[in-house]
């Protein structure tokens, strides 16, 4: 029988600490990784540029294919070294490059500084996800991850508006670039000062005899396989081949594109449909992320109060209703209607980011346990980003011919894929070493 459990106050005031920074560093990556979706307004346009649509794609093809290469990279030295350094790096890197876009007058280079942005970018989600198993257990771990992911929700919902102000304000698009890489060479150095891996590198228990909880496995069998040692090579390669965790890699890769075509072209879309500039475009592309926060509330609790501490039910629900969504989209768009674009954008977010969260980060965490945390993370988020590459360079090569209903019923399709694979995990839950119970098996 387990003891009462009795808040230690230390305790708190550092699991509040890491959560406040890790959440400010993922949020202040989407300062940078905006920058480029909102210049493409003006860059389409500069006489000394003249960027072609194309050229867009590609350049998005870059960010994107360094960042799936990243992802799975940084997902396994974040297990064996820790978040700290490899956060740090990237937020440094990421500084780097926008500057260094904001500052190139050819194509060529463009290309280089975005492919070098995508693996700053990436070291992001999985080392951080990380570091939050290290503090928060697997119960309340699907509000805390609710909670959490509205960094990338509330990130995206200010990055693009404050990049498309910037130009704006400054009359030139470079300063959609310059004044983003600046806040977040700030938060950078916050993340110094306040950041710590794990309970034990400031003198506290594991967060599991915190809460007086049985340690998830990596074990592949409950009998015969020992447990392996957390940064070792052995509990990389266990996570790697975890079935669940390759399962929810799918699901994630056909999910992505819908996020990333949303993110690169939204405000493209708008503009080109209802003839707006770069603030008010970007403003109404905004809709989409404003949904974000509401929707992985919502998902967290839902999972762990509805559907207890299971990711998929909720997951399954919405994306359903989100690939007959994007069926509709560009049929309903085209009545030109300010409100109504920008409330089919808040649905699809709404619909979207909740399963976003949920395979990305929260069941990531439950089958990857905390000491493969960061190696599941990164695969799953790897395979998600190969597919978000196909979602930020579609609407470049093929809006032309397919027009925007193509490829929002190409988006439909890919949703419809993810939610399908996902059904016969219905009831899936990661094992305890408490507990041989079928029911928690894979």
């Amino acid at each position: 029988m387990n003891k009462p459990f009795k808040k230690n106050t230390t305790y708190e005031f550092w699991r509040r600490r890491i959560f406040g920074i890790t959440w400010l560093a993922y949020a202040g990556f989407y300062l940078t990784r905006s920058s480029f979706s909102v210049a493409k307004i003006a860059l389409g346009n500069d006489p000394d540029i003249m960027m072609s649509p194309e050229q867009m794609g590609l350049i998005d093809g870059l960010y994107l294919t360094a960042y799936a290469i990243g992802q799975f990279l940084w997902g396994a030295l974040g297990d064996k070294k820790g978040t700290r350094v490899i956060v740090l790096s990237g937020l440094f890197t990421s500084v780097f490059a926008g500057f260094a876009m904001g500052v190139s007058s050819i194509v060529l280079s463009f290309g280089v500084f975005s492919f070098l942005q995508g693996l700053s970018q990436s070291t992001g989600w999985a080392p951080l996800a990380k570091n939050i198993s290290n503090w928060f257990s697997q119960r309340e771990r699907g509000v805390v991850m609710g909670w959490w992911s509205t960094n990338y929700t509330i990130g995206a919902l200010v990055a693009a508006p404050f990049a498309g102000f910037m130009a704006d304000y400054f009359l030139d698009w470079r300063y959609a670039f310059f004044m983003p890489a600046l806040v977040l060479l700030i938060v950078a150095f916050l993340f110094i000062f306040l950041q710590k891996n794990r309970p034990e590198d400031v003198g506290l228990p594991s967060i599991e005899d915190y809460h007086g909880e049985p340690k998830t496995t990596l074990r592949m069998d409950e009998v015969g396989e020992d447990e392996p040692e957390e940064g070792s090579w052995k509990a990389i390669l266990t996570v790697a081949r975890n079935p669940m965790v390759i399962l929810l890699g799918l699901v994630y890769f056909f999910l992505k594109p819908t996020r990333y075509a949303i993110l690169f072209w939204g405000p493209l879309f708008v503009s080109e449909t209802l003839g707006t500039g770069m603030t008010e475009s970007a403003l109404i592309s905004v809709s989409f992320f404003l949904a974000g926060p509401v929707s992985v509330l919502v998902a967290g609790y839902a999972s762990d109060k509805l559907f207890n501490s299971r990711r998929m039910p909720y997951s399954i629900i919405s994306l359903f209703i989100l690939a007959v969504v994007l069926f509709f989209f560009n049929d309903i768009a085209a009545m030109q209607n300010k409100l109504v674009i920008s409330g089919l954008l808040f649905i699809i977010g709404f619909l979207l980011y909740g399963p976003d969260s949920l395979v990305s980060g929260t069941a990531a965490l439950d089958f990857g346990t905390k000491k493969g945390a960061s190696t599941a993370s990164g695969i799953i988020n790897g395979l998600g980003s190969i597919g978000a590459i196909v979602g930020g360079t579609i609407p470049g090569f093929f809006k032309e011919s397919w027009g925007w209903d193509g490829v929002f019923e190409f988006l439909a399709v890919s949703v419809l894929i993810a939610c399908i694979i996902m059904i016969p995990k219905w009831n899936a839950l990661p094992k305890t070493k408490a507990s041989d119970n079928d029911m928690n098996a894979i």
